[in-house]
């Protein structure tokens, strides 16, 4: 169990991280561009907000997996140690619904507005499904794939969260 909520800690670690990479990339790449050539790319604008939701995704499931999220720790500190283990249990239990919830939830609605067009991103992703011959890159052009973040990122709060909930009922109790 040990060996599985180290990879998930370094999986979210690693997809938060390198989103953020990736929005400093783009904005850095379209600055740089904006003030060297006098224009920027079409797809400089949007592409880092969508980024930085899956980083974000990725961040929320790294800290309840770490324990580092905001908690009313004056509240808590109070209780005893046998309340306050049901009270996190029942957190965790609450929060893998929750995920599971969101996940279905941003599931429908990726599906139901998905081949929306992405403005900035239609014609990049048009030119990459020409010149690659690969059709499916298309589907970059349009907001689906990055209104499916909510759906993603419900869906690893909800196995962060059986993570947690399997990490404190495998854990002795605090006496």
């Amino acid at each position: 169990m040990d060996r599985l909520i180290k990879l998930a800690r370094w999986v979210c670690g690693f997809g938060a991280g390198a989103s953020m990479a990736l929005v400093f990339v783009v904005i850095f790449f379209n600055s740089l561009r904006r003030y060297t050539v006098g224009r920027s790319v079409t797809w400089g604008e949007e592409l880092p907000i969508y980024l930085t939701i899956y980083g974000v995704m990725f961040g929320l499931a790294l800290a309840y997996l770490t324990d580092s999220h905001i908690r009313f720790t004056v509240l808590i500190d109070t209780l005893s140690a046998r309340v306050r283990r049901i009270l996190f249990l029942f957190s965790d239990v609450v929060t893998v619904i929750t995920g599971a919830a969101l996940a279905y939830a941003g599931h429908v609605f990726a599906m139901r507005r998905g081949d929306v067009t992405a403005s900035g991103l239609k014609s990049t992703a048009d030119a990459l499904a020409s010149s690659t011959g690969i059709e499916a890159l298309v589907w970059l052009g349009r907001v689906g794939p990055y209104q499916y973040a909510i759906a993603f990122g419900g869906a690893l709060l909800a196995v962060a969260a059986a993570l947690k909930l399997a990490e404190r009922l495998t854990t002795p109790a605090e006496v």
